[in-house]
């Protein structure tokens, strides 16, 4: 089951375009923005995970909150 609560698309990736710059995955599964922290985390003790694009570009994320390569999706939808 995904673990994210506030998506009907967990079952697939999200392909996107990000322009350069920080970004936080979600990875408490209470964001109202998936897979993008919107800091729902606020007093669990659990942190996003922060990356950087460094040029703008297409990427691959994780949609379902399953994958062990944050933030691009490993294929762990499919197992659900």
């Amino acid at each position: 089951m995904a673990r994210f609560k506030d998506t009907d698309r967990a079952h697939m990736p999200l392909t996107i375009r990000l322009e350069a710059g920080k970004y936080y995955w979600c990875r408490c599964g209470q964001t109202s923005t998936p897979p993008f922290c919107s800091g729902a985390h606020e007093g669990t003790g659990i942190t996003p995970f922060e990356f950087e694009v460094d040029i703008a570009s297409t990427k691959v994320i994780c949609n379902c909150g399953l994958t062990k390569k944050p933030p691009n999706c490993d294929g762990s939808h499919t197992n659900y």
